[in-house]
């Protein structure tokens, strides 16, 4: 599904399991998993690619390519794209990332480009910060786009849920 609306499968959801210890107003542990009904069709095989879930000993320096990718809006005007997005970003140190913006847990991660220019959005939340590991071009799911302070703006980058902190809990739930 690149263009927005033209989904051929819809997939049911079984079961959402949220992390017990979400807290909604500092946004840590922000991760969710969802099950579906049923497995994907063979057909979409060629179509969906899966993504590698990183060893909690995995480690993403800035010059990982990593990208993000959503249906959110664009920029803070709130422009909703028909096509899919994609942005290329680097992930910042951790004592950065608690510089600009002092409440960040060891369970986030900062990544953007300081112009600001590419960065997730509004209605990202939730979506893939995939990085590509340079030994063997395998990509990993590094973060989950979680929150940030507006969009694009220069020398705020995004926050991410650092997926590194919950493999674990997610095997835990899902064997």
């Amino acid at each position: 599904m690149l263009t927005q609306g033209s989904a051929k499968h819809v997939a049911e959801i079984q079961r959402i399991v949220m992390h017990e210890y979400y807290n909604a107003y500092t946004f840590d542990y922000d991760i969710a998993l969802l099950q579906l009904k049923k497995p994907w069709p063979p057909s979409l095989g060629p179509l969906v690619q899966p993504v590698c879930l990183p060893p909690s000993s995995h480690t993403v320096t800035d010059t990982h390519r990593c990208l993000v990718t959503g249906w959110g809006y664009r920029s803070e005007e709130k422009v909703l794209p028909s096509v899919l997005q994609k942005a290329e970003v680097s992930i910042m140190s951790q004592t950065e990332c608690k510089k600009i913006y002092g409440l960040i847990s060891p369970r986030m991660l900062c990544a953007g480009v300081p112009s600001g220019e590419r960065d997730a959005c509004r209605g990202d939340s939730g979506g893939p910060l995939s990085c590509q590991a340079s030994e063997d071009g395998r990509w990993f799911l590094i973060g989950i786009v979680s929150w940030g302070s507006g969009c694009g703006r220069p020398n705020l980058p995004g926050v991410y849920t650092r997926v590194t902190k919950f493999t674990s809990w997610i095997y835990s739930h899902i064997s």
